[in-house]
């Protein structure tokens, strides 16, 4: 029943398990556009990165989540064909309904996350459970979340000044919902925020992790991978771009490298990235457009996202500590 494996998907709990038992982190990149999806396999061919590559309800509704699939497997394909080996599966990021966590698991995903974060803890693990019984018997992998991230999944959403509403993680309550739900990695709330303002305080600074929850939660459930969302660090060079050639961007904080590779030797396995590969995106097609108004060939500045992002890829598996342990697994 393991049909992510039919698109040459690997399993996200064997992925999960090697990088909790070798402390690192799995970049898990959010793609939109294909050439961001092939700057992603570009970055894994030179750094043999372990990668999920995820896709939001949203995008599946827009784009056909077969489609996705099928795209996803490409990049796949492209990467064996290069004689690379490196593990990448397909993750659906922020499913928030039964339904929309079936409907990928049943097009191939190898796993999903179902975000119960905003309901009642009791709500919570019986919605992860539902999937969680609907998963694992087709061999795909779910990921829960307890405590909420303030900020926005979204970018088209209105976000301005500092967001002051994050509820942290209860590491008793991760605990019982391990054990309630049988979920195979949990996200938690420790410091990072969804959107383009990681602040928590009035001065605007990256208030830092709390890894003191991080520690208690794997005192308490030891071998358990967590995960951290909203991990995009927000790179200056490209929130000016953007806001140079008359894009509209309020107040910007990201997260220093330093918390993701502090984060990354501890429980935590996976680390979420989405903004990262966005601004660039836009603030690239900006510039040439409004420096080439007579442009009227996308693959002008397609080519130019796709060379632009594949360095911050990598920067990502390097700080995740991910680079290079595809060779490592080989014995190579």
């Amino acid at each position: 029943m393991d049909k992510y494996k039919d698109f040459g998907f690997s399993d996200t709990k064997e992925m999960l398990k090697d990088a909790y038992d070798n402390r690192y982190a799995i970049p898990s990149l959010n793609y939109i556009t294909e050439e961001q999806l092939n700057a992603i396999i570009d970055a894994i061919l030179e750094n043999n990165s372990p990668t999920i590559i995820m896709v939001s309800p949203k995008h599946c509704r827009q784009f056909e989540t077969g489609m996705l699939v099928r795209m996803a497997q490409a990049g796949v394909e492209r990467l064996r064909q290069c004689k690379n080996n490196s593990p990448v599966a397909l993750h659906l990021d922020h499913g928030t309904t039964f339904e929309e966590c079936k409907l990928a698991i049943d097009n191939g995903f190898s796993s999903v996350m179902i975000d119960g974060s905003r309901l009642s803890l009791e709500d919570n693990i019986k919605l992860t459970k539902k999937v969680v019984d609907y998963a694992h018997p087709r061999g795909a992998a779910v990921e829960g979340e307890v405590g909420a991230l303030s900020g926005f999944e979204d970018l088209d959403e209105k976000q301005e000044g500092p967001i002051v509403e994050n509820i942290f993680t209860d590491p008793e309550d991760a605990k019982l919902f391990m054990e309630r739900t049988g979920a195979d990695c949990l996200a938690v709330s420790v410091g990072t925020i969804h959107g383009l303002n990681k602040s928590i305080a009035d001065n605007l600074n990256f208030s830092g992790l709390r890894y003191d929850i991080i520690r208690r939660i794997e005192e308490l459930a030891p071998d358990f991978p967590l995960v951290l969302h909203g991990c995009s660090a927000l790179p200056e060079k490209y929130v000016k771009m953007f806001r140079q050639y008359n894009g509209k961007m309020e107040t910007t904080v990201g997260v220093p490298d330093e918390n993701i590779m502090k984060a990354s030797k501890m429980a935590v396995c996976k680390i979420n990235i989405a903004s990262d590969g966005w601004i660039p995106s836009t603030a690239i097609t900006r510039k040439v457009l409004a420096e080439h108004p007579e442009v009227i060939d996308s693959r002008l500045y397609r080519e130019i996202i796709r060379k632009e992002l594949k360095p911050i890829y990598q920067h990502k598996m390097d700080i995740c500590g991910s680079s290079m342990k595809t060779t490592a697994r080989q014995g190579g």
